[in-house]
């Protein structure tokens, strides 16, 4: 992946920090977002495994897209093979997508993205969110090798969660990081097509 924006492996762009600072979504943002629904507040609801985001296509094809994040609730469907998955695996529920600057080729997280990232701990520590566990998924472009993208998608969507544990004393069982490299596209691309759209990083709500 080559920068993980939340798009793992690949999923985050790296870019000026200026712009991405002043382009962050804010912690009620955030909220806004990731609030349960009503059937999550009824009561407990099962983990999502890796999922494929089914694409928004109303979404601008404005570059500066890729710069705040994109605040909607999302269907999920079971990734493919799904030869040891139900549809009782899988549940509908809030999400956020949100640009995490790494740099290049790691999973080290720039000034920009622990701005962002601290938006993200305040609103997953908040009363209306205190309660839910999140999964955190790294996603990535089309660029380089698919299993690579994938293995860097994953780091990044742990460096994401480990940030969150050790600043904001987020509870490790709240959060579950999955790496989905170029396997849940956001914008469908050919092989080798740089698009900062699918290097994104999506929180998703998994319920009580």
């Amino acid at each position: 992946m080559n920068k993980l924006a939340l798009a793992a492996a690949g999923a985050l762009a790296l870019a000026g920090a200026s712009p991405a600072l002043a382009q962050s979504p804010s912690a009620d943002d955030i909220i806004s977002s990731l609030r349960a629904t009503p059937a999550q507040l009824r009561g407990p609801t099962r983990g999502i495994r890796p999922a494929t985001v089914v694409p928004d296509e109303t979404a601008a094809p404005d570059p500066a897209v890729t710069r705040v994040s994109h605040i909607s609730t999302r269907r999920v469907q079971e990734a493919q093979p799904a030869a040891q998955e139900t549809a009782s695996d899988s549940t509908d529920g809030p999400s956020v997508k949100l640009v995490v600057d790494f740099r290049t080729g790691s999973a080290d997280l720039t000034p920009s993205a622990e701005h962002t990232l601290d938006q993200l701990g305040q609103a997953l520590t908040s009363p209306a969110l205190e309660k839910f566990r999140f999964r955190v998924e790294g996603h990535t472009d089309t660029v380089g090798d698919q299993e690579t993208n994938k293995a860097l998608s994953a780091k990044r969507a742990e460096a994401v969660t480990s940030y969150l544990e050790q600043k904001f004393a987020v509870d490790a069982s709240r959060l579950e990081a999955v790496g989905l490299g170029s396997d849940a596209l956001l914008v469908p691309t050919p092989p080798q097509t740089p698009e900062p759209r699918n290097r994104r990083v999506r929180i998703v709500n998994l319920g009580t």
